[in-house]
């Protein structure tokens, strides 16, 4: 072939054909992306015009984020366009997935200034396969649910199971991250033990005083709607919502029960569960539940 002839391009020509670097058409060239069609006298590489369309090819797909080995094998024939683009995209859906757990990790570790130990295992935590997860919960509702005698409780723990979608959205790796954290923790496991323990039945028994508490909303909303009042916890206004509530109810063992569900971090617990899951949760109840517990001992103190 004729190195003079103008249908005939050198690399240099090529490179200005195309806007790309002449070292960029050499390594595709190179590597069987964008062979020359001739070699000159000299034994310089030649191109024609099929060449300057399969440089677009192989920009192109390069632009969209394709191997070179996988260009390679489109322009061989080897797969088609469709075929490349399919797997790039399951790819590129994983690398995404495990972007998302790194943004929400970092975040995480931003908000909390963590340290470099504490970074590692939330980034572990974010990264555990599924079946990894559910050990986890498993091993946490053995040791704080298992052995209860309701009947009704043993059903919903059955259940009851805290699983990340396969595209979580960051605040629900986020979310993860704290739960697993505080599942882990055996001094919640222990205190949650205990208050799970004052608000089950025992067989043949009533459900014990102040158990509806923490799954009746009522109760945080009627307390809600004192506190927006300006009612103090002391007042004799409150001793009235008390008698509302619970009536002849025993109310220190009410206390008790709410007691227990504070200082077990059950509010944190059951909404962090909630965000998990990217159910909509419902509002904290922790203050609420603070000035039910003061207006409580107010009255034992009356």
């Amino acid at each position: 072939m004729d190195d003079e002839d103008p249908d005939v391009l050198t690399i240099g020509r090529l490179a200005h054909r195309t806007g790309l670097p002449v070292r960029t058409l050499r390594f595709w060239s190179d590597e069987g992306a964008v062979p020359p069609v001739a070699r000159s006298a000299s034994g310089y590489r030649l191109y024609d015009a099929g060449s300057v369309a399969r440089v677009e090819l192989v920009r192109t797909l390069r632009e969209l984020g394709l191997g070179l080995d996988d260009v390679c094998r489109v322009l061989s024939g080897r797969t088609t366009v469709a075929e490349a683009a399919e797997a790039h995209v399951a790819a590129l859906d994983a690398r995404i997935r495990s972007l998302k757990v790194s943004r929400a990790v970092l975040s995480t570790v931003a908000k909390r200034g963590s340290t470099a130990e504490e970074t590692a295992l939330m980034n572990r935590l974010a990264r555990l396969s599924a079946v990894e997860r559910e050990q986890i919960i498993d091993e946490f509702k053995e040791e704080v649910f298992g052995g209860l005698e309701d009947p009704r409780l043993r059903d919903r723990i059955r259940a009851y199971s805290v699983e990340l979608p396969d595209d979580p959205a960051p605040e629900q790796v986020d979310a993860w991250i704290e739960l697993a954290e505080l599942v882990r923790d055996p001094g919640f496991r222990s205190r949650l033990r205990t208050w799970m323990e004052l608000n089950t039945p025992v067989a043949g028994q009533a459900r014990p005083p102040g158990a509806s508490i923490w799954w009746a909303r009522q109760v945080v909303q009627v307390v809600a709607e004192v506190r927006e009042a300006g009612v103090a916890p002391e007042a004799p206004a409150a001793a009235e919502v008390l008698s509302e509530l619970f009536g002849d109810t025993d109310r220190a063992a009410v206390l008790r029960s709410l007691e227990a569900g504070i200082e077990a971090q059950a509010e944190r617990y059951r909404r962090l569960v909630a965000r998990v899951r990217g159910q909509e949760s419902s509002p904290d109840a922790t203050e609420e539940l603070h000035w039910l517990a003061r207006a409580l001992r107010a009255g034992e103190q009356a």
